[in-house]
């Protein structure tokens, strides 16, 4: 799936929709539920995956989403044939990434649309709005 001309790269990433890059096409993401020390680099994440969230490191179509311990800024992790790519975010104000804190689950999947509206700083997590339904008008 490497067609540079469009600006897909084989790990899911969307190189040319605009200034940022953001994930794309038939790609798994699987979030690391827990803060972690954005210290970290490639291989201390890719152990994490590996150790911590029980996954394949070098998946082709998988990427690995940390966040920081202020829920400011958080790290994406993908192989891409010959190497890992690795992304980061900081927001630059006082917002924070919605992160799901009270789920049970120390890795929770999420489809491409999914990672793009928290990337965009949508709640994923939140409840929609309660479906109403009326018997009458008036």
């Amino acid at each position: 799936m490497r067609e540079l001309s469009r600006g897909v790269v084989d790990v899911g990433i969307d190189v040319e929709s605009g200034v940022m890059m953001r994930p794309s096409g038939d790609v798994q993401v699987y979030l690391h539920r827990e803060p972690i020390d954005m210290r970290r680099g490639r291989n201390g994440l890719a152990a994490l995956v590996r150790e911590g969230m029980q996954q394949d490191p070098f998946a082709p179509q998988a990427l690995y989403v940390f966040i920081g311990r202020r829920y400011d800024t958080l790290k994406i992790l993908g192989w891409d044939r010959n190497g890992y790519g690795l992304w980061y975010k900081k927001i630059e104000s006082d917002e924070k990434f919605h992160w799901p804190r009270m789920l049970e689950e120390d890795v929770v999947t999420l489809t491409v649309e999914q990672i793009n509206w928290l990337l965009d700083g949508y709640d994923v997590w939140a409840a929609p709005h309660r479906m109403i339904k009326f018997t009458h008008v008036s």
